[in-house]
């Protein structure tokens, strides 16, 4: 009976309906109406349609069972390494940084779009360096491996990168002034966006979202974003809004004349566990173990994917150079 609990725990823990179902029990319906009821609304809606998604895969016989099998893999060993290693970077760098931030906000409107510029910003700078700094790359490349796009990708991480990137995240808001309770606030809204992007072609087949196109990132920017054609390296960083790759120069819609090409440029087994979560860190191992002298340890360390101490780099802002220059 214990495995059944266990079991059920998860299943209901998967799917974010325990404040839901909390709610219920209680028969306060009236709590819906709260920031926590609505949460408990929000919560489980990227999880059902990630079993809508699975399931229209099979009606369109575009299943995607090697990604879904290599996803729920990565899902568990995380879930089993969490057991085991806590890290509550967001709580460690308010309590170090909040003392020493630069201004002081308020829960007020103005603040908080204030407050999401800033989220956007350093979103931005943690996802820059997760693209441009390959040790950095080794923690996220897990995220990029599957050949197809759905919601379960959002699931595909290294169990390091989420605190790296709260760590990035957290420190760049709290010391530029956002309060604790908006930038978790915040870290729902674009955490449940950030999940939707993922969206898959059995769901959407046209993630352009109309005249939102122009305005934000849609899922469509995302597909852009993970795919491996050279037009599509190293663009759109940002989660919603997209001006910050605007002014850096790394803003790029999808050209529905290309069909987009999934996954990571390196020769990548996408079906084997092993090689999805460990590949990047096991090749960066045998470059550094190789490399002649301990600058170029370092350089293979700390430069971005594709800098080879030879001279022969295949970057991605090279291949993207190339290909706009051909």
């Amino acid at each position: 009976m214990e495995i059944v609990k266990n079991l059920w725990n998860e299943i209901v823990g998967f799917f974010g309906v325990n404040q839901f179902l909390s709610i219920l029990e209680t028969n306060e319906f009236d709590k819906f109406l709260s920031y926590d009821g609505i949460v408990a609304l929000i919560i489980p809606i990227i999880p059902l349609l990630l079993v809508l998604e699975l399931f229209l895969g099979f009606i369109y016989k575009k299943p995607q069972t090697k990604v879904y099998k290599v996803i729920f893999l990565i899902y568990l060993f995380n879930r089993i390494v969490g057991r085991f290693i806590s890290i509550g970077m967001v709580t460690l760098c308010i309590g170090l940084l909040e003392p020493l931030a630069l201004l002081e906000t308020s829960n007020t409107w103005y603040w908080f779009i204030y407050g999401y510029i800033v989220w956007e910003f350093a979103h931005f700078i943690y996802h820059f360096l997760a693209h441009k700094v390959r040790l950095f790359w080794c923690l996220h490349a897990t995220h990029h491996s599957p050949e197809e796009m759905n919601l379960s990708v959002s699931h595909a991480h290294f169990f390091l990168e989420g605190p790296y990137a709260d760590f990035i995240r957290t420190s760049i808001c709290i010391f530029l002034g956002v309060n604790p309770i908006m930038l978790f606030t915040i870290m729902f809204i674009d955490g449940t966006y950030g999940a939707f992007i993922h969206v898959g072609e059995n769901l959407m087949k046209d993630a352009r979202l109309g005249f939102l196109n122009k305005l934000i990132l849609t899922p469509s920017h995302h597909r852009v974003h993970h795919s491996k054609n050279p037009l599509y390296l190293d663009t759109n960083y940002c989660n919603l809004l997209n001006f910050w790759d605007r002014i850096f120069g790394t803003y790029q819609e999808e050209d529905t004349s290309i069909a987009i090409e999934y996954g990571v440029t390196r020769e990548i087994k996408s079906g084997n566990f092993i090689d999805v979560y460990f590949g990047e860190i096991i090749n960066l191992c045998k470059d550094v173990f190789y490399a002649p002298g301990i600058i170029n340890k370092f350089k293979y360390i700390f430069y971005p994917p594709g800098w080879n101490h030879s001279g022969n780099h295949k970057t991605a802002k090279m291949i993207r150079s190339d290909y706009l220059n051909s």
